[in-house]
């Protein structure tokens, strides 16, 4: 336990000046950092990190992708034209990486199964666009400086409140089969206290933080949106798991001591990162 909390305190220390300097370089270079990390932990998981064919490329693309979304594509923000083109890209991106992971799979099949080559695309497409969102969120989105906090702090809040009122409350198990402690009772605990957490967090950037005055939370969307981002961020926690007891580890890597990799603790983080840049592409949080 003591390892855990040392563990905790230093991870924020690391990760609070990152966040306030959200707005220079730092920022997309420590979510690409992040990025190349989740990926090489999940090939290190399916048994493919020494293939440097698989591997290199996914490398590439992953610290390339949050970088790209900064300094490349910055012009035209906002616009519609900008988001077609955005999508048009990602789209165009997830098909060559698809190509390129299972044609290494045809001519490298003794050592890469087919089956391997459709998660290794997936996870790591997953992992790529999650961390990505992450900067797409601060820099592309209506009050983008307030909204990529929110990936962290519902995540954090939703997995916090969920462990506390399961374990205190929790009688029903929630899916055993793939997560012996997580109940039912802090499922909805977790998403009960999400849901203050967004509200709360939209009333103070509302009173008490935009300078302008200009920033009025939609409390409504806000509170829509904070049951979605709950389940969405059990629902990562408990992908992540199902992907290491199929391929019998325990934790993804040891980064964090006591606490496991990158992937272990940002599983929920990547998850709500990637449903809050599809709701905040099509619904303002704050008017």
């Amino acid at each position: 336990m003591l390892k855990r909390i040392i563990t905790s305190i230093v991870a924020v220390a690391v990760l609070i000046p990152v966040l306030i300097f959200s707005n220079t370089w730092i920022f997309p270079a420590a979510i690409a950092l992040c990025a190349v990390v989740g990926c090489y932990e999940m090939l290190s998981c399916i048994g493919q990190k020494k293939n440097v064919w698989l591997a290199l490329p996914i490398y590439l693309v992953a610290a390339l992708c949050p970088v790209f979304v900064r300094y490349f594509y910055i012009s035209g923000q906002g616009s519609d034209s900008s988001l077609a083109s955005f999508l048009k890209l990602a789209i165009g991106l997830a098909m060559i990486l698809a190509l390129y992971i299972f044609g290494v799979a045809v001519f490298d099949n003794k050592r890469v199964a087919i089956t391997d080559s459709g998660l290794i695309f997936a996870s790591c497409f997953y992992i790529i666009a999650a961390f990505t969102s992450l900067v797409y969120l601060r820099d592309y989105v209506m009050y983008g400086m307030y909204i990529y906090l929110l990936p962290f702090i519902c995540a954090w809040v939703t997995d916090i409140f969920a462990y506390f009122i399961g374990r205190f409350l929790g009688k029903h198990k929630l899916i055993p089969s793939v997560s012996p402690k997580k109940t039912v009772e802090g499922a909805i605990g977790g998403i009960v206290f999400c849901v203050i957490a967004l509200v709360a967090y939209g009333f103070i950037i509302e009173r008490f933080v935009d300078g302008t005055g200009t920033a009025q939370a939609k409390y409504l969307v806000i509170a829509i949106s904070g049951v979605f981002v709950s389940v969405v961020s059990q629902t990562g926690d408990l992908i992540m798991s199902v992907i290491k007891r199929h391929y019998g580890i325990k934790d993804y890597g040891k980064i964090f001591p006591g606490h496991g990799g990158i992937l272990d603790r940002f599983d929920s983080v990547m998850a709500v990162s990637v449903i809050l840049a599809f709701i905040c592409t099509y619904f303002n949080l704050f008017a």
